[in-house]
């Protein structure tokens, strides 16, 4: 099965999305992302246990962070899907694009055009 989603998404793999740390996502946005999601096992079955359940509350972190230096949160997100749900995946990463868009570009990134 060929999944289609844009192009422009980067997928990094980790082995469980409780390796994802605030400073990962903070990092994508001060390096110029418009936006982050996490996608993880669905809630109780974490095959590391509770990992889906620290990146839940890491990614509310940022939010709360992106918030408050005016990116705004809703820029990251979290999700959490079966390893069957892939065209759910693709779903929610033209979900994501089409709301990322909406937002326009990162601050972050518009200051620095500015800037040089």
């Amino acid at each position: 099965m060929r999944l289609q989603y844009p192009s422009d998404i980067k997928i990094i793999l980790v082995p469980c999305t409780g390796k994802v740390d605030l400073i990962h996502i903070l990092h994508s946005f001060e390096k110029g992302a418009d936006g982050v999601y996490a996608v993880g096992c669905l809630e109780g079955d974490c095959h590391y246990n509770s990992g889906n359940l620290r990146a839940r509350k890491r990614v509310e972190q940022a939010q709360k962070i992106l918030d408050t230096i005016g990116i705004g949160g809703e820029r990251a997100q979290m999700y959490n899907l079966s390893s069957s749900e892939g065209p759910r995946f693709a779903q929610i990463a033209v979900e994501m694009d089409e709301k990322i868009r909406k937002l326009g570009p990162n601050p972050i990134k518009l200051a620095k055009k500015r800037a040089a």
